[in-house]
């Protein structure tokens, strides 16, 4: 069998190279080098491409396409892995056959949630979990301080990706787990392990295994220091659903947020508290977010956020001081910075209240991030409250999102939203007009706003 040959490719301008080096000698580029392994040409030259072109135009070959009125509408298995908010996450739990990503910094949880995971559903479905970075007794260690039935489960301890397949032909799990694609090497690539090139193979040869066998793959993925993951962002294209398992080390609390998923929604949250027998699931989210005190403080209030198929009650605190320096700061922790500009903008031309003099720092409670504009109308409420220093109350709850002319728009699902707050037991709530619900909402007040000014009365 003829050797592979490789070449190195800079991703930036696609110059090539006979061996790899730092910087790209064309467009002066910095580690933008990748080894490419390179495709024999088929044998037979071009004749024999002819030949398997008529065999695929003609025969057999007709038989490969369909008309998509043709194809059979199944509904798509699941196994459910018992966890109720991961099943969340994942859309309803693992498909058949499927590629999931998990991404975090060290010390998350990533390896206890699959640990957790797999030996749920080992008596259930066989299972492999793969382990290329502790040993075998650190694995039975963290599984025996948690407490988990764990005789079920089989363990192998390797790095190399045509190994674990060759033991997975043998074993033929349902689930299997790769812990972590930053170790995994493939014999045909040179590079070191943890590289663009192995990690990019690796993934690839791990991934189409999974789909010839129908195998629900479970790949652990390292960040990098400014929280992506680490590795090429083709990886992400290989799988079908991408996690990211986020906490601050100061908290026991972890949100795992689905960035990719073939399979259910995206940016869906599922939350979970670190204990001492592993990550516990947190059914109820809005209980931990809205751990007030028992009096009301100046720049807080309770806004109404949705995240994935859920709304979720988080606080927002906000602190206006007056700047001693040229150039006033705006912080914001958990939302956009230049969102937080841009209303301040719309609060000085629409609401009368200049904060060009004063420092203004934004903060979302329990380190969730707000990715959507729901959040504006809470946002500008809490900055002249503090600005003002009166207090909004604690039975009051926000959402709407804020035009540059000053008006309020309707944010999507509404109406459930209000029913949440309602729920947990808020009385008043000043919301955009457009999304108060035509019956009302039995022992809450709600106050319908159009613009800016009108929302400042109403506090």
């Amino acid at each position: 069998m003829a050797k592979a040959k490789t070449a190195y490719v800079c991703n930036d301008c696609g110059a090539d190279y006979s061996k790899w080096q730092g910087q790209c000698s064309a467009c002066r580029a910095w580690n933008t080098i990748t080894e490419v392994r390179l495709s024999q040409a088929p044998a037979g030259g071009a004749q024999a491409a002819v030949r398997r072109f008529e065999g695929y135009a003609g025969g057999a070959g007709k038989e490969r396409v369909v008309s998509l009125s043709d194809v059979a509408l199944e509904e798509m298995p699941r196994i459910g892995t018992r966890i109720g908010e991961l099943d969340r996450v994942l859309g309803g739990g693992l498909v058949p056959g499927s590629a999931v990503l998990i991404g975090g910094h060290p010390g998350a949880g990533k390896s206890t949630l699959l640990l957790q995971t797999t030996c749920s559903l080992a008596s259930q479905y066989p299972a492999l979990y793969v382990t290329g970075e502790e040993s075998l007794q650190q694995v039975a260690m963290r599984a025996s301080r948690l407490g988990l039935k764990a005789d079920q489960l089989k363990m192998l301890s390797e790095t190399s990706v045509e190994t674990i397949c060759d033991v997975a032909d043998q074993l033929k799990p349902k689930i299997m787990v790769i812990d972590s694609i930053q170790v995994m090497h493939v014999s045909d690539v040179q590079s070191a392990p943890g590289s663009v090139s192995q990690v990019r193979e690796s993934a690839a040869f791990l991934t189409r295994y999974a789909k010839q066998t129908g195998t629900v793959l479970f790949l652990v993925g390292h960040v990098t220091k400014d929280g992506s993951l680490a590795g090429p962002k083709v990886l992400e294209h290989m799988i079908d659903c991408s996690l990211q398992l986020e906490g601050s080390a100061d908290s026991r609390f972890r949100t795992l947020r689905s960035h990719k998923n073939r399979f259910g929604a995206v940016n869906e949250l599922g939350v979970f508290a670190m204990m001492e027998s592993g990550l516990k699931e947190v059914k109820n989210p809005s209980s931990i977010f809205l751990s007030r005190g028992s009096e009301a403080s100046p720049g807080s209030v309770v806004m109404v956020v949705w995240e994935g198929t859920r709304p979720l009650l988080v606080e927002l605190q906000a602190l206006v001081d007056l700047s001693h320096m040229g150039n006033p700061r705006r912080v914001a922790v958990g939302l956009e910075a230049n969102r937080l500009a841009m209303l301040l903008a719309v609060l000085n031309r629409h609401g009368g209240l200049m904060t060009g003099d004063q420092d203004v720092f934004v903060n979302v409670v329990g380190g969730v991030k707000v990715l959507e504009t729901s959040a504006d109308l809470a946002l500008l409420l809490a900055v002249v409250s503090s600005f003002r220093d009166r207090p909004l109350g604690q039975d009051l709850v926000v959402f709407g999102e804020v035009g540059l002319s000053g008006e309020i728009r309707p944010v999507p699902n509404g109406q459930e939203r209000i029913r949440e707050a309602a729920k947990h037991g808020f009385r008043r709530a000043i919301v955009p007009k457009a999304n108060v619900p035509k019956e009302g909402v039995s022992g809450l007040e709600i106050i319908a706003v159009e613009t800016l000014s009108q929302a400042l009365d109403a506090i």
